[in-house]
């Protein structure tokens, strides 16, 4: 192929994705509007996309880079000199480093960590990487972390607790927890406190009135911020900050005793480009802490404009108000979260639907981001027109033998042959047996919601494994 031909093929291939511009997408993407950040961003991925953070005397540029980065972190987190921190490739690895260190640092016999209900998945996938228990302590009031209900879990559990964790704001409801008070239960015990503020870590810090939450806190032994998000840079770039050197020396991993090189990392990775790291830098030096400041006020605007729109939309209710920028909505019997999601894929706008949690039905989750702040309006007529088409059709009906079905399987007992059947019944089985995404996925999405989360998952892991054959 030419140059021009493989071009074109890459573009014809991107025009089934989803827009990453426009703020059209509420989920997954975060745009800030800016053109200038975009196009800097762009350069510096070409001019880096060939040098390797593997060694960081080989390219000491990348060193400086990522320790300007900390530095900027530091100065809008209140953390002192002695802060230290590490680029990652996104929020899930930082998770994942920092449960591993916390682990290493500890050195017990069936580790465990605290966290409430509503902390990232992440934090489930790090404990079954790392064989670390995963304690979830159900949430209190307004879908934050019970103070007390953690504190009981942490003292039952005794010297086996080697990290707590709190989110800043949780994901699935946009609420910050009670850090002030987690971290003086840890501080007395001499626990690390993990605050997770992946997504509110660099909203926050230009949030008026935020609560404490970051290194300010005594106690906060780390944090994790992702720059994907609201610092606007290309995908993946993560921080994961400690408190001080010694807090984090156990996230290193090196090896000598094999024939090759000493191998040396901070990270998950060994290889890593260098183009996320340059491009991350290249964005936060153009727009700054006064840029920043602009976005999150234009961010939060639109999202306390969509929140009142919310509650004012017949149908819908807003499930928490909002800390940060995420929404969360609500739906009453006569429509269903699922339908609402195709319809306003249909008018250009995706929207993210959650599965029920327990006593919890199903919500849409919502994104916003600066591009998304001056949308709104058009955002809010499309979904009362959603909403109101969806009232009409009424909510999806799943027949109740197939709903007793799917909640008494036992996804250990099922073999391939009965996967296949289930995709096939979901909705998610093409012709040939071949695993295919339908056009509509309100009636696969209101199906999997009446599953059990480990059907769910079960369920979801067949489906990723044919779709990647």
């Amino acid at each position: 192929m030419s140059p021009e031909q493989v071009l074109a093929e890459l573009a014809a291939r991107r025009e089934g994705d989803l827009p990453t511009h426009g703020g059209r997408t509420l989920a997954y993407v975060y745009d800030s509007g800016l053109a200038e950040a975009d196009e800097v961003a762009r350069q510096a991925v070409a001019m880096y996309a060939a040098t390797n953070g593997l060694d960081p005397t080989a390219f000491p540029s990348l060193l400086s880079m990522e320790a300007d980065l900390v530095g900027f972190a530091r100065s809008i987190l209140h953390g002192g000199d002695e802060v230290v921190g590490t680029v990652t490739s996104g929020g899930t690895e930082s998770i994942l480093l920092a449960v591993q260190t916390a682990r290493d640092a500890a050195g017990v016999e069936r580790p465990a960590m605290v966290v409430p209900s509503t902390i990232h998945a992440a934090f489930a996938k790090a404990a079954h990487y790392f064989g670390v228990e995963l304690v979830a302590v159900p949430v209190g009031a307004g879908h934050r972390a019970d103070v007390a209900a953690m504190t009981e879990a942490i003292d039952r559990l005794g010297d086996r607790v080697v990290l707590v964790a709190a989110s800043t704001p949780s994901y699935a409801h946009g609420v910050i927890d009670p850090v002030e008070e987690l971290a003086a239960v840890t501080r007395e015990r001499g626990l690390r406190l993990h605050v997770d503020a992946c997504i509110g870590g660099w909203i926050l810090p230009w949030t008026p009135d935020a609560p404490p939450w970051d290194f300010a806190v005594p106690g906060v032994t780390s944090l994790s911020v992702d720059l994907h998000k609201y610092a606007y840079t290309p995908k993946g770039v993560s921080l994961l900050l400690h408190a001080d050197a010694s807090l984090r020396r156990p996230q290193f991993f090196a090896h000598a005793d094999w024939p090759g090189y000493t191998m040396l990392n901070s990270t998950t990775q060994s290889t890593k480009s260098g183009g996320p790291l340059a491009a991350a830098w290249a964005v936060v030096q153009l727009i700054g802490a006064d840029g920043y400041r602009d976005l999150v006020r234009r961010t939060l605007d639109g999202t306390r404009e969509l929140a009142d729109g919310i509650e004012a939309t017949e149908h819908l209710h807003l499930v928490e108000r909002p800390d940060t920028s995420l929404v969360v909505v609500g739906t009453d019997d006569a429509v269903d979260v699922f339908t609402i999601s195709d319809l306003m894929l249909d008018r250009g706008w995706f929207v993210q639907p959650q599965m029920r949690f327990g006593d919890e039905p199903a919500n849409l989750h919502l994104t916003i981001s600066a591009a998304t702040a001056a949308s709104v309006p058009e955002f809010l007529d499309a979904l009362r027109a959603s909403v109101a088409q969806a009232a009409e059709q009424g909510p999806i009906h799943i027949d109740p033998l197939l709903a007793e079905a799917a909640a008494t399987l036992d996804p250990d007992t099922l073999d391939d042959e009965a996967f296949d059947g289930l995709l096939a019944l979901a909705g998610l089985a093409g012709e040939g047996g071949e695993v295919a995404v339908p056009e509509r996925l309100g009636p696969v999405n209101a199906l999997v919601d009446v599953a059990p989360p480990r059907v769910r998952e079960a369920l979801m892991i067949a489906f990723l494994d044919r779709l990647t054959r």
